[in-house]
This record gives C-alpha cells, structure tokens and sequence, in this order.
C-alpha cells in the first residue's frame, strides 16, 4: 500500500509520510523488474483519502470537508472500494500487469 501522498507530496506536515509513500511506490515497481523472470507480478495501491479509523479519531470534521471538497468525485472514498482494487490485483484478470500503482482516489490527480 502506497497513498495518494506519494505522488502530490502530501498534506501540511506530512512531508516524511509522503516520502515513505514515495519510497513504498519506487520499491513496488523495482521489485517487479526484480521478480518479472520469477512471473512474480508486484503492484501496489494508492489510495487517496479514504474514510478510515484513522480520520476518525485525527481528521477534524472541517478538515475531512475541505479535503474531500479537493476531489472530483467530492467525497471520502470507502474502504471497500480500495478493496476492490486488491481483489482485481489478486485474480486472474490482473495477469498481466506488473509494475503499477492503481490510484484510488476519485480523481485526485486531476487537481495537480
């Protein structure tokens, strides 16, 4: 698991979350080039703000606003819909695919 902060930096503060979300991504995609011979696919997911325990008990209710205003989509994503990535990932209809970071983020990199 990588996170949308690997890509945009992060948040305020967030500067070694994001760099160890960066790192995460750069190992996915070197591991795969390591392990391709083996037919050892290696992917990874980045999600983007997702409702979780975490905001739960961190995120302000204003703040869980204002960042799900910065999507396109306009809301949180769910945790089942980071899932689904996974499973896609796991199953036969990923057998060629390798090396990639699937963005779960309702559209949060089309505001970079």
């Amino acid at each position: 698991m990588t996170s949308l902060a690997a890509r945009n930096g992060g948040g305020g503060g967030a500067v070694a979350y994001a760099a160890a979300k960066g790192g995460v991504s750069t190992f996915t995609r070197g591991l795969a080039k390591e392990l391709v011979e083996y037919n050892i696919r290696v992917n990874g997911i980045g999600p983007g703000i997702i409702s979780t325990n975490f905001h739960d008990r961190y995120t302000t209710d204003e703040m869980r606003k204002v960042m799900a205003s910065s999507v396109p989509l306009g809301r949180e994503g769910k945790a089942n819909e980071v899932v689904g990535a996974a499973l896609y990932l796991a199953y036969d209809y990923a057998s060629y695919v390798t090396g990639e970071i699937i963005e779960v983020n309702g559209g949060g990199l089309l505001m970079d």
